[in-house]
């Protein structure tokens, strides 16, 4: 099996490793003002979300001095994560992502959003700056499955996130996928034809992130447990690095997998709580 790692796709391409910074545009979501839902997805939490107001430029000074004591001259993803990066006012929107790409350090910029917050004047606009320097666009899809899209109240169907991928390849622009593992109702063949689905997309998928599902306080979801812990499927840790291999190895070896799991905050992570020892998963996951 070939596991195409973002560390080593990063040292392939710039000669160096390259390190993530969370940033925040001040943006919030149409699925939670109204717009297409309220409430935001069932596993999301308000709170777990730092919110700055920091401008862009402060955010990164702080977020290098943060680092600076093991991170010498360090190159730099911009990763606007929190919430929904494209839904706003474009230009509002294009000047916060070009303050962060004026900074040399900074590599790649990076945009979280939602297949259905990227109309052609948002791509047009991630297409000038994709010019500049290299732009790559996170969706939130999670599973191809509507039933479980219902259940967790994503808000838009297949077709809008096939539509939105078409548009951000046909604009050049790079495309990193959300998968999460372990929702509610869903099996493991369930998550295999997520997997393969994405996995036979055209262009080919430049990344995938498979994150487990995390319970956290404070949600739609945790209520959801709290009632019926049986909901969901909770893997045990042997178990889940034994999937997500079997995941990877469904990809086109082209694919970067950006992320093999996750770990949800600790004051707000009800359940799965071995996520928590990050040596002990990442050791487990570079046994395998």
């Amino acid at each position: 099996m070939i596991y195409h790692s973002l560390d080593a796709e990063m040292k392939r391409r710039f000669g160096t490793k390259v390190y993530k910074i969370s940033l925040d545009a001040g943006c919030t979501c149409p699925n939670r003002d109204g717009t297409c839902g309220t409430g935001g997805c069932i596993f999301c939490a308000e709170q777990a979300y730092a919110c700055s107001t920091a401008s862009v430029k402060e955010q990164l000074a702080a977020a290098k001095e943060k680092v600076a004591a093991k991170i010498k001259n360090g190159k730099y993803i911009a990763y606007f994560q929190s919430h929904t990066n494209t839904y706003g006012d474009v230009s509002r929107l294009e000047k916060l992502f070009s303050e962060a790409m004026e900074d040399p350090d900074v590599l790649v910029l990076s945009v979280g959003t939602r297949p259905d917050c990227l109309g052609d004047d948002v791509i047009e606009m991630l297409k000038r700056l994709n010019e500049v320097k290299p732009v790559w666009v996170e969706l939130g899809l999670q599973t191809i499955h509507e039933r479980t899209a219902e259940l967790i109240n994503r808000g838009y169907r297949l077709n809008v996130f096939d539509e939105a991928y078409k548009k951000l390849k046909n604009a050049g622009i790079e495309v990193i996928v959300h998968v999460i593992i372990g929702l509610p109702g869903e099996s493991k063949d369930d998550v295999r034809e997520t997997v393969r689905y994405l996995a036979n997309l055209e262009p080919v998928l430049d990344g995938i992130k498979l994150q487990l599902l995390h319970v956290l306080r404070g949600t739609a979801l945790y209520d959801m447990y709290v009632k019926d812990p049986g909901i969901i499927r909770e893997y045990e840790m042997e178990e889940y690095v034994d999937f997500v291999k079997e995941l990877v190895g469904l990809l086109p070896p082209e694919t970067v997998v950006h992320r093999l799991t996750g770990d949800g905050p600790r004051k707000l992570l009800v359940t799965p709580l071995w996520t928590t020892d990050k040596k002990r998963v990442l050791n487990a996951f570079h046994k395998a």
